[in-house]
This record gives structure tokens, sequence and C-alpha cells, in this order.
């Protein structure tokens, strides 16, 4: 009983600092959806490129955009900002628990600053995955291969992407970095590094895990549409069960013969 309630207070504070910090990455997550909702710059709401023929407009063509420095930029944070309302919701459990752990290590230091670095860090990662994201972007794009709808316009193109995806869903690569983000306790543990800079690096390695599990995933918002809501919130939804869901290794290896076997038949041109 007497060690209940000595510990009682830092339970009472360590419930308190994973309420502060999931409120901070709603606010977060939840501000970049409204970004991308809002069309991201593009000059359409995401429901207007979900749903073009609503608007009058031929959304189908292959029209290459002449791409400034400005619209280049545009575009990069186009990108970073869709992974950070994408990614950062299945990364909640493993900064709420790093959070608590820098706590348990300090109790009289609040966790927050390190938190953040630590959030920051894992979206850095993201950050770099959108350049390459922004590189393809522009090259298939002004090879014809993407309509005015950010989708592949190329049978070939969107058969290949989902059969690499699928490929990918079997590799020990992918597994590797699916065991680290399901179980990230170890990491945190092993890895722990002192200090806003140690929290930062931290962030980064646990980011580039998640960035090589889901990097091929991400890619098939080419075939759906970069913009495409259904196809973002599907994609989302299906990172998150993936890292999450506690009944094993079924669901990637269900997921990549989908795709493998979808491959095959929209290059075949049966879809």
């Amino acid at each position: 009983m007497f060690r209940e309630l000595e510990h009682r207070p830092l339970e009472f504070i360590l419930r308190r600092d994973r309420q502060v910090v999931a409120v901070c990455l709603f606010i977060v997550a939840a501000s970049a959806w409204l970004y991308i909702l809002s069309g991201a710059g593009m000059g359409m709401s995401m429901l207007e490129m979900t749903h073009p023929g609503e608007t009058g407009m031929d959304m189908d063509m292959v029209m290459p955009q002449s791409w400034s420095l400005g619209y280049t930029v545009m575009m990069f944070f186009m990108w970073w900002i869709m992974m950070i309302a994408m990614m950062l919701p299945s990364a909640t459990p493993t900064i709420l628990l790093s959070a608590a752990l820098n706590r348990r290590s300090s109790s009289e230091t609040p966790p927050y600053g390190s938190t953040a670095f630590f959030a920051f860090g894992y979206l850095l990662a993201w950050a770099i995955f959108s350049l390459v994201a922004v590189l393809f972007h522009w090259v298939i794009e002004q090879a014809g291969l993407l309509s005015m709808l950010m989708e592949s316009a190329s049978g070939i193109l969107s058969g290949l992407l989902l059969i690499l995806a699928g490929v990918w869903q079997f590799t020990p690569y992918k597994n590797a970095c699916l065991t680290h983000c399901q179980s990230p306790v170890e990491f945190l543990v092993r890895a722990r590094r002192p200090g806003n800079r140690g929290a930062l690096v931290m962030g980064l390695h646990h980011g580039c895990y998640c960035l090589g599990c889901c990097w091929f995933l991400m890619a098939l918002l080419f075939v759906g549409g970069v913009m495409n809501l259904y196809w973002i919130i599907g994609l989302a939804i299906f990172v998150y069960l993936e890292k999450w869901l506690a009944s094993g290794k079924w669901l990637p290896r269900f997921a990549g013969a989908a795709l493998l076997i979808w491959g095959v038949l929209v290059i075949g041109g049966v879809t």
C-alpha cells in the first residue's frame, strides 16, 4: 500500500505528460490534414481533386507543368505535410512511449522538449522521402506519365509500382523495419541519447526504420492519385493497422499478395 502511494505522484505526472504530448501531436496532425484538405496550394480542394467530374474539367489530360522554384518548394511542402498527416498518427504510440521513458529517467525534468525533438527527427526522415518523391513526381510528369489529377496515366507504370510494392512486403528488409516499428521499446532503451540533439538523432533513426517499412506503400499514391482523399486515408489506416495490429504478420503478406495480383492485372489490361 505504501509503495502504491509512493508511486502515485509519478504516475499522475506520466498521465499528465501523456495528455499534453497527445494533444500537441493531435494539433500537428490535424493542422496537416486541414492543409491537405484545402488543396495544399494547388488551387483546388482535395475533395474537388477526388471528384473532378463535379468541377466540369477534364482532369485526365496529361499536361506537364512548368516547374519554377516556387512551384517546386510548394510541391515539397505538399508532400511533406501529407506525410505528416498520414504517418504521425501511426508514430504517436512510440512518441508517447519516448516521452514516458524520458520522464522516468529524470522525473524532475519535463520531457516536452526532448519529445518535440524526437518527433521532429521522425518527421525529418519523411522530409527526405518527400524530396525523393518530388523528384520522381517531376520526372514522370515531364515524361507525360502523370495526369492533371497527379495519378499515373500509364498502365505499365501503375502496374510496376503495384508489383514493386507487393514484392517489398515479402522482403527481409520490410520485415526488419516493421518489427522495429512494432516493438520500439528495445530501441528506445538501447539507443537512448542524452539531450535534445540525442532525441533528434533517435527520432531520425526511428523515422528511417518507418520509412523503410512504408516507402513503397507511399509510392502507391501515384497509382490512385497523389491528392485522392480515399487513397490517402486508406493508406494511412493500413499503415497504422500494419504497425499496431496484434494478430501477427499476416496483414503485410496478404497485402503483398493482393498488390502483386493487382499489378499483374493492371499491366495485362484487365483492370
